[in-house]
């Protein structure tokens, strides 16, 4: 299969990109530089659109941010409708990045595809966590509001997709558990959403061949857990007993300084795959203490 992956330099785009070359796929990446006829020449006759172009979250949410993280994937995905739209040989299915932040704050019960509950306007909630919602509303809204014909569509709505690369998520996960102070973040109780790099590659390959699946679908672990069992489980793949707890006002402070949001450690994100697993989905890492060894033993043989 041809493979085209705009937006594909970020972490995501590296691990769809390995995973698919090792099964012997033609990949091309897309870069917001290149030209609106560059990314026409690349999709024609395609096999696959993977779209991942936006703007990094891990920022500071004033007004000129803001903008950007919501322009960079409303305009991407609408260029793309346009040129896949007016293709007599377009890809036969198309890929398009979302979140599982779109749900609500979750801590009652799971969300899956069926009977989730979108966020947005919850009692209390920070403003931070509306924006964030209303960009994954507005970016699934220009992914569906063109039709494509010939173009199958899938919103992912991804869980934090963790491997041991070097500045990835889970890298600073485990630097901070390296230091000591990989403790309970905030209350602990919020749930943490996630995937293992393997399960997400393997997952795509699914909604890829799987020609009856379109429309949202959930890519996280059938199992996601509190934030304090989260981080035990990755201090004992660790091998340390020791992480200092981080209370909220503490992680408000520490997210201001590293310039990112609390958002992403206190919002309780309590997502399943109800299609993934509904198509036979078989998960390697279904369990966080699993993929948390995992990916231990990985980092360590990287930076031996």
């Amino acid at each position: 299969m041809r493979i085209v992956i705009p937006g594909g330099s970020g972490q995501v785009g590296h691990i769809l990109a390995h995973h698919f070359h090792a099964l012997g796929h033609d990949i091309a990446v897309l870069r917001h530089s290149q030209s609106e006829a560059d990314w026409t020449d690349a999709l024609d006759r395609s096999d696959v659109c993977i779209n991942l172009a936006g703007r990094s979250v891990n920022c500071r949410y004033h007004a000129a941010n803001r903008r950007a993280i919501f322009d960079s994937r409303i305009h991407t995905t609408r260029l793309l409708n346009r040129i896949i739209a007016a293709m007599p040989h377009p890809p036969q299915v198309w890929l398009n990045a979302s979140t599982a932040t779109i749900y609500r704050h979750a801590l009652d019960r799971p969300m899956d595809e069926a009977i989730g509950e979108l966020g947005g306007g919850e009692v209390g909630a920070p403003d931070t966590w509306n924006f964030s919602i209303d960009v994954a509303k507005g970016w699934e809204q220009a992914f569906f509001e063109t039709a494509t014909p010939r173009t199958r569509k899938v919103a992912m709505r991804s869980a934090i997709t963790l491997s041991p690369d070097r500045g990835g998520i889970f890298d600073v996960l485990l630097s901070l558990v390296r230091r000591g102070i990989g403790g309970t973040q905030g209350p602990g109780t919020q749930f943490v959403s996630w995937i293992h790099e393997a399960d997400f590659g393997r997952a795509v390959e699914l909604l890829i061949a799987h020609e009856d699946i379109d429309g949202v679908v959930n890519l996280a672990s059938p199992n996601p857990l509190p934030n304090c069992d989260f981080l035990k489980a990755l201090r004992e793949a660790w091998g340390t007993r020791i992480g200092l707890a981080a209370p909220a006002w503490l992680i408000e402070i520490g997210t201001w300084l590293m310039r990112t949001e609390s958002e992403l450690v206190l919002k309780s994100r309590r997502v399943v795959p109800g299609r993934l697993l509904a198509a036979g989905f078989q998960f390697q890492f279904p369990d966080w203490p699993l993929a948390a060894r995992d990916l231990v033993s990985r980092w360590r043989a990287a930076n031996a």
